[in-house]
Parts: structure tokens; sequence; C-alpha cells
């Protein structure tokens, strides 16, 4: 494990929190990620570890060449000198200020069990007590409305705190991801695990403003942060206008919408009335 788990001297959080995120399988419009690397920066968390890509990645995958690229590492080239080649991390970044840990990787293609190991390691030695997930998928919410969250939890009890944040109950079947992986373990741990996923325009691609917006405060919420949130709100409602100008100049594309939204107030005001 030490060979795979490089540390500085880690924190004692006493029962702190564990935040995670993934590049990849459950990170649409960066809703992951994006939302992870805003609160490092909002809450001035320092690295504290990082566990080796080595063993973890597949970087040589056969197939044709758009199937390929997925694998590979970005780099940059410029006038015959290669400038950069962007290699997976997987880092842990401490908040004082908020008592918990932030973590910010790449899903791992192979040993899922030894990853985890690792992971747990960490929150081990950390004094945590919780693990929370933070990630998102493709759905029918409109980009005007704030998406759904959804809530998984390693423990029955954890859902009556989590009703109190709006949250749904996840139910899927079909292909898995790792984080369901490290829930299914949590408890052998001693760990709570709760992993809240976010239902984010299908019809759009690249980073989401908004969404990271809206993840972050209901994040906020949940663990008691006061981040400055200025910049990413007004990040946010400029994404907003821009998408919202392009979708105007498409008769049909604007039609969608209008449909997705009386879709999703129909919806909401019928989760109203059940509450």
């Amino acid at each position: 494990m030490e060979d795979l788990l490089h540390s500085k001297t880690l924190p004692k959080l006493d029962g702190g929190t564990l935040l995670l995120s993934f590049s990849g399988w459950m990170d649409g419009g960066d809703a992951s990620t994006g939302t992870v690397s805003r609160l490092i920066r909002l809450l001035d968390a320092e690295p504290v570890a990082e566990i080796d890509i080595e063993p973890y990645y597949i970087f040589n995958q056969p197939g044709s060449m758009e199937h390929a690229a997925q694998f590979r590492p970005h780099i940059s080239i410029e006038d015959g000198l290669v400038k950069s080649v962007a290699m997976p991390k997987n880092e842990f970044s401490f908040a004082a200020s908020a008592n918990m840990l932030l973590f910010k990787g790449k899903e791992p293609n192979l040993k899922w069990r030894t990853f985890g190991d690792c992971i747990f390691e960490v929150a081990r030695q950390c004094q945590i007590s919780r693990l929370m997930f933070v990630g998102s998928f493709g759905g029918m919410v409109p980009h005007t409305r704030e998406p759904r969250m959804y809530v998984t939890c390693s423990d029955e009890k954890l859902h009556d705190e989590m009703a109190q944040f709006g949250m749904r109950r996840t139910s899927y079947e079909g292909p898995g991801s790792f984080m369901t992986y490290l829930m299914s373990k949590a408890p052998e741990e001693g760990l709570e695990m709760v992993s809240l996923v976010a239902e984010i325009p299908g019809y759009l691609q690249g980073t989401n403003p908004f969404c990271i917006e809206a993840i972050t405060r209901r994040l906020a919420a949940m663990l008691k942060l006061s981040p400055n949130m200025d910049e990413l709100r007004t990040t946010s409602n400029e994404w907003e206008q821009e998408i919202s100008a392009i979708i105007e100049e498409n008769d049909e594309m604007a039609r969608k919408i209008l449909e997705l939204e009386d879709d999703y107030d129909r919806d909401l005001l019928a989760q109203n009335e059940d509450a």
C-alpha cells in the first residue's frame, strides 16, 4: 500500500468528511470534478496525499482512433517540441476551515479493490467517518432549471438526513461505477457513504457552470460551508444566457426546451404535493 499511496503528514479530522470526485463515467458537464475543483479553490484546500496512477489505467487500448483516444493522455507539441503530457492525477486535499478532505481523480480502469483500499487507508489515517461522492448523469432536465438531485446511501438511516435537502432516492439497474463498488465496501470499513448524483441536461456537451453552481450550493448547505459564491454565480449566469441565446435561434430546439420546462415544472409540483 505504501508504494501506491504517497502522502505528506496526514491531518486528523476526528469524524470529518471525505468528498470524492472522479472524471469519466459520472462526470458529465464536469459536474463531479468541476464541483470539487471549485471547492478546493474556494476553501483554500492544500494537497496532502496522492494515489499512484501506474497500476490503475489503460493508456494503449486497441481499436479505432476514436475509441483509443478516450484512453490516451492529452499531449501538446509546438514547433517540434513536446510542451506537455497530461497524465491522470489522483489527489487528496485538506480544507482545514471545513474539517474535510477533498479528492479529485480519475475512475480507475483496473484493480478497483486496491484503488479502494488506498482511499479507505487515507480515511482511516485521517479519522474520516463519512465518504461523500458527487457526480452527474445526462437526463431530461432543461438548462434553465436546477438539476434534480438523487441520493444513494450505504445505510437506510442516512436517507432521513438527506431528505431534508430535497434529495430523491436513486433507482437504477445497469452498468456500474467505481463509486457504487466503493459504497458496497464502505460499511466493512466502518464508514458511512453517500452518493449525490445530479441529473443535468443531456442535450449539452462540455462544462456546465450552471449545474456546478447548483451542486456546490447544495453541498455547502449539507456540509455547513460558507464559500464565496460570487464568481461561480456570475459564470453560471453568463453561461445560461449564452446557451439560451443560441437555442433561441433554433425554433425546433426552442420548442423542445419549452416541453422539457413544462415536464420539469409538473414533476416538481407533483413532488412537492407528495412531500
